[in-house]
């Protein structure tokens, strides 16, 4: 059964039980910043269960995409995988676990047609309920039910407080012949991989309080997830998930770059692997809006994609070759995620920028372990220290097995259990960024959702200044009935004119006040849905919930936000005109000081597009159009052309903002209501923020006023101190500069000049140690490069020798050995020479044993150092 009627099947048996299939969410968390990426079925669904959000349906079922970071290391092998689909089914307080059981064992004995006596159910030891009806109800006799503890069959936070229960799950028997023969060989063996496990019910019945105690649920809930690979692999009676068609026109793909065969060489079918799964990761990772940098999600993207590339190279693959792998998943895939045809020139484009930047990484790692070779071999060490082995390993792309071969070819071994135990850290480091919910943002999420028993009424599209009710105040770890003077706490207000972060654009400051107290508002949240609260502090008095309050956002304030919020859609639509359609939004921030606005696009934006850019803006601020926003139905309007942001997520309505002729944008932030308040817009700023995304930052309004004055007031300056007209700075500046250059070159000249006249007094000063001529003297010199160019020309007029150079640069001693070839030979290294006589100057150093530099700290014993010099030589050169 091919992949695609898996799908199908599942989704249709589903539907016609009642359940709405709602589509994968992308793999970026919408409003969830406790983690990095999607990575179960049902972490869409958290909102519904904690009751957050009120879900579209107390029945649904998704096809979801998810990402585990947790075993990138270990893919390679047979089982592990980064990306994968979860089929899943839930239930929001309808059904519960008799039909959760019913229904998956109809779809899989049934619809599936997998033979009864293939599947084994467990349950939690203590769930009488789940372990009766499997007996009893679907006729599974007891010696075949494992009844296991917590660390198999309880889903749940583990130390935190959250919904959590029992579950059960159903695995595949894939044969006697795969069993480890012990007697109680059975679901969850940790000695062998006779039972696979195909299908998760999750119960979640209780709510775990902060002591520890479980308390019942008053609305149960069903979470299931049955992997799409391992399902294909059961159907598809094949011995692992990179058989199935999930996998194998990527895998083949990858032999047919390199020119080898699947299943004729292990190594060579890890590499393969490594390819298919990293492969399929990175195109839905690209896909969903994420680009490679050095953090978070962004690290995560550049690691799966070098680790790709470096198992290309292992078997061969000397080319960037990725994008066409990206190719093949984009045609198994786009029938279902239709985002990854659209993004295909993109997802192209960031894997071919990121493949070639990664080359030349991995060119300048060769190099750095050559350079660590170098100075292991120069100090008689023979053993790559662990922690430099994961340094290139984290650095510079390079898995430990690629280290190992580097070092046996430079007569070395690498310390395995240091590197083993860096690994560790950092993977303990990925465990704890994988958790669903941190212990803070689920305890807070609970205390919010219990604080009120309807959505915060927003009146700031109308007005800064409302009365509303004090409804709720939440201290620094439980709500309270009032607030005195000096307490920092959230308000919450039945309605309120405070516009809550969100969209890129910050929440408002102001002040509430009531009979009682006047509470300064610093800041406002949406923490969670329908739920606005205002952070501050109570400056006088007290506040008391059920008291009226008299809300006044800072007005002036607003309008520098609202302006810089209209700018941001212009200059959207005006990026897109000037560089094209491809152009999207990949953030933003709305302050009252400045926007700044961030978009995909791999290359600089020239000063003449950006010129146009800026042109463009400000010709639609002098139109004063009409700024309109009202609400329409999510399908119409983004069929009436509206740009909605990749990734968001959006309800059945939603707001539109447009402007006539010009800008259509999904958007609830505010905005001015004509473009000509916006006054100026002025571009201060284009950078790289990271692969594949550009940043323009800009100001309007009374910043850009006071932004031209300053130019203004520094070019008049200009003006009258250079004695040009305004028109002729450019060119005097840089004629100034061209002048300021000659004169570096005329001084660098002199320097050399200088160090002449030293190196023909400084011959004389040559000794003879044990038939070898060793010089060792301090000059002057201002820089080490000087040094380096007066020892490299000392050296060559010795011709056979040892050259010892001391300076004072920059207040510290300087130190530098030259050793000529010959005298290498003979057991002369510069390397150990000034890492015995760096000693004396307060400091340290190192090199090879034809150069070597160091330093230290005290000045005064410098020539104590390059006497100490003479005798390191002879000791050298006598043993």
């Amino acid at each position: 059964m091919k992949s695609n009627e898996i799908r199908r099947i599942f989704v249709e048996f589903f539907a016609e039980r009642g359940h709405l299939h709602v589509p994968s969410s992308s793999l970026v968390p919408h409003n969830d910043p406790t983690v990095l990426l999607t990575t179960a079925g049902m972490q869409q669904m958290t909102p519904y269960f904690l009751g957050l959000e009120r879900p579209p349906s107390v029945r649904m079922t998704s096809i979801q995409k998810c990402f585990r970071t947790v075993d990138i290391d270990e893919v390679g092998d047979e089982e592990h995988l980064t990306f994968f689909e979860m089929l899943g089914n839930f239930s929001v307080g309808d059904y519960f676990k008799a039909e959760a059981i019913s229904w998956a064992w109809e779809l899989l004995t049934e619809r599936f047609g997998i033979p009864r006596e293939r599947l084994r159910p467990s349950v939690h030891r203590n769930d009488e309920f789940a372990f009766a009806f499997w007996r009893d109800e679907i006729g599974i006799p007891e010696h075949l039910i494992a009844r296991l503890g917590d660390e198999h069959n309880w889903w749940g936070p583990v130390g935190t407080t959250g919904p959590n229960g029992p579950d059960s799950e159903i695995f595949y028997d894939r044969g006697e012949e795969l069993g480890c023969g012990r007697p109680d060989c059975g679901p969850g063996c940790d000695h062998c991989n006779r039972f696979l496990e195909i299908w998760n019910l999750v119960f979640m019945e209780f709510y775990k309080e902060e002591d520890g105690s479980q308390r019942p649920l008053p609305r149960k809930n069903i979470d299931t997830g049955m992997g799409l690979e391992r399902i294909s692999m059961v159907l598809q009676g094949v011995g692992s998930v990179f058989e199935t068609d999930l996998y194998m026109p990527v895998l083949l793909k990858a032999a047919e770059l390199a020119g080898v065969q699947y299943r004729q060489d292990p190594k060579v079918d890890r590499s393969l692997r490594v390819i298919a799964d990293h492969g399929r990761a990175v195109t839905f990772l690209i896909g969903d809006g994420v680009f490679p940098g050095n953090e978070g999600r962004s690290y995560v993207l550049r690691r799966v994609l070098r680790r790709a590339v470096r198992h290309g190279r292992l078997i061969g693959i000397d080319r960037p070759f990725l994008t066409e792998v990206a190719d093949v998943v984009i045609d198994m895939f786009a029938e279902h995620y239709p985002n990854l045809r659209e993004q295909q020139e993109r997802i192209r484009q960031v894997i071919r920028h990121e493949e070639e930047h990664f080359g030349r990484t991995l060119a300048t790692g060769i190099g750095r372990f050559e350079t660590l070779a170098a100075d292991l071999r120069a100090r008689g060490e023979t053993v790559v220290p662990g922690a430099e082995a994961f340094r290139l390993y984290d650095t510079y792309g390079f898995p430990y097995e690629l280290t190992e071969e580097l070092a046996s070819d430079a007569g070395l071994t690498v310390d395995r259990e240091g590197f083993d135990r860096a690994m560790a850290a950092q993977r303990e480091q990925s465990r704890a960024s994988a958790a669903i919910f941190s212990d803070e943002a689920r305890t807070r999420a609970a205390l919010y959702a219990n604080l009120t028993g309807k959505p915060t009424v927003f009146l700031g599209y109308e007005t800064t200044e409302a009365t509303g009710t004090v409804v709720g105040i939440l201290g620094a770890e439980a709500a309270q009935e009032s607030a005195e003077a000096g307490e920092q706490v959230e308000i919450v207000l039945d309605q309120t004119p405070f516009y809550p972060e969100g969209g890129g654009q910050v929440g408002d400051t102001g002040n509430i006040q009531t009979d009682t107290g006047v509470f300064e508002v610093e800041d406002t949240q949406r923490p969670a849905p329908g739920v606005i609260v205002h952070r501050g502090i109570v400056r006088e008095g007290y506040i008391q919930v059920g008291q009226t309050a008299e809300a006044r956002v800072d007005a002036q304030r607003r309008a520098d936000i609202r302006r810089n919020h209209t700018a941001t859609h212009l200059l959207h639509t005006a990026l897109r005109r000037v560089l094209g359609e491809h152009v999207q939004q990949a953030g933003s921030l709305v302050a009252p000081d400045r926007l700044r606005f961030d978009f995909t696009s791999l290359e600089p934006v020239g000063a003449a597009a950006l010129r146009e850019v800026q042109e463009i803006v400000n010709q639609q601020i002098l139109a004063d159009s009409p700024v309109q926003a009202e609400i329409k139905p999510y399908q119409e309007a983004i069929a009436e052309g509206a740009i909605a942001l990749f990734g968001e997520k959006y309800g059945d309505n939603v707001r539109v903002v447009t402007i006539p002729s010009f800008s259509k944008e999904l958007c609830g932030g505010t905005h001015v209501n004509h473009t000509g308040e916006i006054g100026l817009f002025v571009i201060t700023e284009e950078s790289s923020v990271a692969s594949g995304v550009r940043r323009v930052e800009a100001l309007t309004g009374r910043a850009a006023a006071e932004y031209a004055l300053r130019l203004q007031e520094m070019s008049q300056r200009l003006v009258r101190d250079l004695h040009v007209p305004l028109d002729e700075l450019p060119a005097q500046v840089a004629a100034l500069q061209e002048r300021l250059r000659e004169r570096e070159r005329e001084i660098e000249r002199l320097r050399v000049e200088l160090a002449s006249v030293q190196i023909g007094d400084l011959i004389e000063k040559a000794v003879t140690v044990d038939g070898t001529r060793v010089l060792a003297a301090r000059v002057e010199a201002p820089n080490r490069d000087t040094l380096l160019q007066m020892g490299d020309r000392l050296r060559d007029k010795l011709a056979s020798g040892v050259v010892v150079l001391g300076a004072v640069i920059d207040d510290r001693p300087a130190l530098l050995a030259m050793v000529t070839r010959d005298l290498v030979q003979r057991g002369v290294d510069a390397g150990k020479l000034i890492r015995e006589i760096t000693p004396v100057v307060g400091g340290r150093g190192g090199g090879r044993p034809e150069l070597a530099q160091g330093g230290g700290t005290d000045p005064s014993r410098l020539d104590a150092a390059l006497e100490t010099a003479r005798s390191v030589v002879e000791r050298q050169l006598m043993g």
